[in-house]
């Protein structure tokens, strides 16, 4: 049995939801790496709606995702039989660091093109215009139903990019475990009373953003190192500001140098406004907030934040439930479905209740 046509004569669903996936997964890898411009992976199809190709873009002034996929096609020598394509954001139409990418794939000669996500970017965007006026047919993924889900994903992997495009702030991700008493504190002994699988989603968001927030009292109770273990990092990782809220001045040098020697570029704060400029300054687009209470109380209550992602453990008959949830800020309106926060847990299979063994950790 035939999987149905997206439209007469198009690729097959499924065959667009594979590339739409092979796409997604190439950009995550990439999270963290890219700023300041935003995570993106591109797929070429043929017209059976076989996946010639896979591309991201991996790094700032490195080829784009489109270029990429457009350079694996020609090395496995199928670039002559590219129909159509699909790219999570909206290619550029500008000359910056690299050449246009809508006059890349406008060279493909594709029949038809799908978007994720159109480009904020003002000195950047016009792509899918380009290309509709070279007689390509660009469709947005927003626009068809049956792709909601997709298109969710492609908004929440450009969430920090657009929002720091519209508003010149970078996105606060924060991230939150609580024990079954309600409580953020660890046991005496312990850094943290989370399962080994929230210790690797807790890594990857620390892999995936650009830059750390935390707080005094988090540094000097728990001297943590910030770094990103138990998964590997990108590579090169790009020196990352690392920002604590130090109202009174107590933030220890030796701390501060040892960061520093792990490649963090330590800067202190005073406000939520001080702190935006700081990341601004650094071009950072997602930051990880990784706090005690006074923090995240903090946040909560000046409404600081973007997306919140919570690790909740409840009483089960087999020992402890931990459940992962995120939300977006009621703030940002539907724009979003989802934060890119869900996006890695989901894609770590995290995102629902699960039984898990209480286990001490490292920070």
């Amino acid at each position: 049995m035939t999987s149905r046509k997206i439209f007469p004569d198009k690729l097959p669903e499924q065959a667009l939801r594979t590339g739409i996936t092979k796409a997604l997964d190439a950009a995550c890898l990439h999270m963290g790496a890219v700023s300041p411009n935003p995570a993106v992976g591109c797929a070429l199809f043929d017209e059976d709606g076989t996946v010639l190709a896979v591309g991201a873009h991996k790094k700032a002034g490195a080829p784009h995702a489109e270029v990429m996929a457009v350079q694996q096609a020609r090395a496995r020598h199928v670039l002559e039989r590219v129909h159509s394509a699909f790219v999570t954001l909206e290619p550029c139409a500008h000359f910056g660091r690299t050449p246009p990418c809508a006059d890349l794939l406008a060279s493909l000669h594709l029949k038809d093109l799908w978007l994720g996500q159109a480009d904020p970017n003002a000195q950047a965007s016009g792509g899918a215009l380009k290309l509709r006026d070279g007689g390509v047919a660009v469709h947005f993924l927003g626009a068809m139903p049956d792709f909601e889900r997709e298109a969710a994903a492609c908004r929440a992997l450009a969430a920090p990019f657009c929002h720091r495009q519209r508003t010149g702030k970078a996105w606060l991700t924060v991230k939150q475990a609580l024990n079954a008493q309600g409580s953020m504190l660890p046991p005496p002994g312990q850094k943290t009373f989370t399962s080994p699988e929230a210790l690797k989603l807790a890594h990857v968001l620390r892999r995936t953003t650009d830059a750390v927030v935390t707080g005094i009292g988090t540094v000097l109770a728990d001297n943590p190192t910030f770094t990103v273990r138990h998964v590997d990092d990108v590579s090169p990782r790009p020196n990352r500001p690392l920002l604590v809220f130090d109202r009174q001045g107590r933030l220890p040098e030796h701390w501060r140098q040892a960061r520093q020697a792990e490649g963090f570029v330590v800067e202190r704060c005073t406000s939520v406004a001080e702190m935006q400029a700081i990341l601004a300054k650094h071009h950072a687009n997602h930051a990880l907030v990784e706090g005690g209470p006074a923090l995240l109380a903090m946040l909560k209550r000046e409404n600081a934040w973007d997306d919140w992602l919570s690790v909740e453990q409840t009483p089960a008959p087999q020992g402890l439930a931990e459940r992962v949830t995120a939300k977006v800020n009621a703030a940002h309106g539907t724009r979003y479905g989802q934060g890119p926060a869900a996006l890695v847990a989901a894609r770590l299979a995290l995102f629902s209740p699960s039984y898990l063994h209480n286990q001490a950790g490292q920070d």
